[in-house]
């Protein structure tokens, strides 16, 4: 039966939706004899499936799974899990794929899916075919069977295995009511440290807050435990478990490029002169603290599955964004795990002589804007970074200009960077300078860009960063 998605559903990284206007359960089962569909062209027969705590998912991973086994897949049910859980069991199980339905971190009412194919990331074109074929109704035809598989405890036990932990630490945990609470209270029993758990009962309302750890706003339950307890450390997380916050041992955030520079200073000892990614967002000061620890920066375009290719194309043992997925290919599997990230700076932590505060305090310092994101049409968000990025070469000042992903401009003040959402109807910015000052020349500048352009720039109050 041929079956046409919403024109907004099939994005860059995953597909996502509104559950009840945009994604519905037959969505989810042509998702299924599409992906089954793919799956069997690549000479594949079996893959994993799990789900989030959304009130959407069951139904979702139900038609999904219909849709793989008329497709003829052999479907492996592992249940409510997180999603890098459901990466794990692909490696663990030796499945040909994956499909996870989560909304990560959107409002309750979203939902979606993630998917692997072997052992790679399936995004960009890939997903843009799954329509096509649906649209066609060419699937492969056959009648899998369903087995239930209770992966937790394998994953817990895989985690925890090489953490070695000198000195018991005091650490916060909140998974904001997400499907990675059930892991981390795993996990946290198998090492030996005080652990206060937040919010690990799976609600698919997120009643305590938001599943975003990137967003200050969210983290103020656990800054607060953190401050009450003494704790060295306070670890968030989003909806599905892929995406880390830290909070210090004083209460103050670690964003996603420091995270990293803390965590690449320690796997740059094993591994002296390796590649190190993150993406365009991150600090200039984190590029050159990695070269200054011994490794080579890469600076790459955002997006989980295009960094988690870039990690493979240049074997990197360690990739980041600043929203908070962290990639570790050393000890691990090269997917983004915040509980597995967490646990390696517990072992930092726990194995050295000092606190979080005094390790952040050591990273470069500079004065940022949050991320700026403010609405363009889908028709016009490409044409407007083209239209800013001739402008920036058009200025015969001595400015550098990175095209990696949408255009990053270097000034003696600083950078600047503009890039098209791509999984909104978004246009996203970000500037950082040594200096206040310096800050506001270089969004005076950004300004005059989008200006030429015919956008306006949406003021926001800049951070210390």
């Amino acid at each position: 039966m041929r079956h046409t998605f919403d024109p907004t559903l099939l994005r860059e990284y995953d597909i996502r939706g509104r559950v009840g206007e945009t994604l519905s359960a037959a969505d989810a089962r042509a998702v299924g004899r599409s992906f089954g569909t793919v799956v069997r062209e690549a000479g594949g027969k079996r893959v994993s499936v799990g789900r989030d705590g959304r009130h959407s998912s069951p139904e979702l991973s139900a038609a999904l799974i219909e849709g793989l086994t008329a497709s003829g897949i052999d479907v492996v049910d592992i249940g409510r899990i997180s999603t890098p859980t459901l990466y794990f069991s692909v490696f663990e199980l030796g499945t040909d794929g994956g499909v996870m339905i989560t909304g990560s971190h959107n409002p309750p009412a979203y939902n979606g899916f993630k998917m692997m194919l072997g052992r790679k990331a399936f995004y960009g074109a890939s997903i843009l075919r799954l329509g096509r074929i649906a649209e066609a109704g060419r699937y492969s035809e056959g009648q899998g069977k369903v087995e239930t598989h209770d992966i937790r405890d394998t994953y817990a036990d895989r985690v925890a295995r090489d953490i070695k932990l000198d000195r018991q630490l005091t650490v916060v945990w909140d998974t904001g009511n997400g499907a990675a609470g059930p892991s981390v209270n795993d996990v946290s029993m198998r090492l030996e440290s005080r652990h206060y758990l937040l919010n690990v009962e799976v609600d698919g309302d997120f009643p305590n807050h938001h599943p975003d750890p990137t967003v200050a706003e969210n983290l103020q339950e656990l800054i607060a435990k953190v401050r009450e307890t003494g704790a060295d450390l306070g670890i968030g997380f989003d909806g599905d478990g892929d995406r880390i916050g830290v909070v210090d041992n004083l209460g103050r955030i670690l964003w996603g490029d420091q995270l990293l520079a803390i965590l690449a200073a320690d796997v740059l000892k094993k591994h002296p002169g390796a590649p190190i990614i993150a993406d365009v967002k991150a600090s200039q000061g984190f590029y050159d603290w990695i070269a200054q620890n011994g490794g080579k920066p890469v600076m790459w375009k955002s997006g989980h599955s295009l960094v988690k290719a870039k990690m493979a194309e240049v074997k990197a043992p360690l990739a980041g964004e600043m929203s908070g997925h962290i990639f570790f290919g050393d000890g691990w599997y090269g997917f983004d795990d915040a509980l597995f990230a967490g646990v390696r700076l517990m072992q930092i932590l726990a194995n050295g002589t000092e606190t979080l505060a005094q390790l952040k305090d050591k990273l470069p310092q500079a004065v940022n804007t949050p991320e700026l994101r403010f609405s363009c049409s889908e028709d016009r968000k490409f044409k407007v970074v083209e239209d800013v990025k001739a402008w920036a070469k058009s200025r015969d000042d001595g400015r550098k200009i990175i095209e990696i992903d949408g255009v990053r401009v270097s000034t003696p003040d600083g950078w600047w960077l503009l890039r098209a959402s791509n999984t909104q109807a978004a246009l996203t910015a970000r500037a950082e300078s040594v200096d206040e000052a310096g800050l506001d020349r270089l969004k005076d500048d950004l300004r005059a860009a989008l200006a030429a352009a015919g956008v306006e720039l949406v003021e926001s109050t800049s951070a210390a960063h």
